[in-house]
């Protein structure tokens, strides 16, 4: 049996800046006239239900339909509530990562159901390929964790930050906790072997 850590996404309140994890991967943020609106498209179904009910544990509705190229997409309500988020990782139109941003266990959480994946003997953390100059910024807020990665993929269409070794990637697990319900999701958790 395993020890939960004291810094465990299972241990904290959920808060709306954790909702910051799912734009550190490739969610997007967009502010409309009642406010703004978090959304992220993912490659499983299990992985938007997921989202939507971390959402939900906020305190607001939340949605999982389908994006225009039939993938899944979970979203936020829009709420004046989610406007100064969607400020402080928005420069012009452009997503940017706020200085000295340190992902909280449950952002960390919802980056890892974002975009999350296996990669070999590694754990990858995919980034948004249509906002590299984010890249640099997200490395060194896991570094802030003590999770230090590797940016692999910069010139693909799937960038990602590369957790390697055992210790890294157990600190990782300690941090966001156990997967969601599913098989598919444990197959696509961190693990530390």
């Amino acid at each position: 049996m395993s020890q939960m850590s004291l810094f465990s996404a299972e241990t904290e309140d959920p808060a709306i800046d954790d909702l910051a994890g799912l734009l550190a991967a490739q969610g997007q943020s967009l502010h409309t006239p009642v406010g703004a609106r978090i959304s992220v498209v993912v490659p499983d179904l299990w992985r938007a239900q997921a989202i939507s009910a971390d959402i939900q544990a906020i305190g607001f509705e939340a949605e999982v339909a389908q994006s225009e190229d039939g993938r899944p997409l979970a979203r936020t309500e829009a709420n004046p509530r989610f406007t100064a988020l969607h400020r402080r990782w928005t420069s012009g139109a452009v997503k940017t990562v706020p200085e000295g941003w340190t992902p909280s266990p449950r952002a960390l959480r919802l980056w890892v159901l974002a975009a999350g994946r296996p990669d070999g003997a590694h754990y990858a953390l995919g980034l948004d390929a249509h906002a590299p100059d984010t890249h640099a910024g997200l490395a060194t807020a896991l570094m802030r964790i003590g999770i230090a990665p590797t940016l692999v993929g910069t010139n693909g269409a799937h960038p990602a930050l590369r957790i390697t070794g055992r210790k890294r990637r157990t600190r990782l697990l300690e941090t966001i906790g156990a997967s969601p319900p599913g098989a598919e999701a444990a197959s696509a958790w961190p693990s530390p072997a």
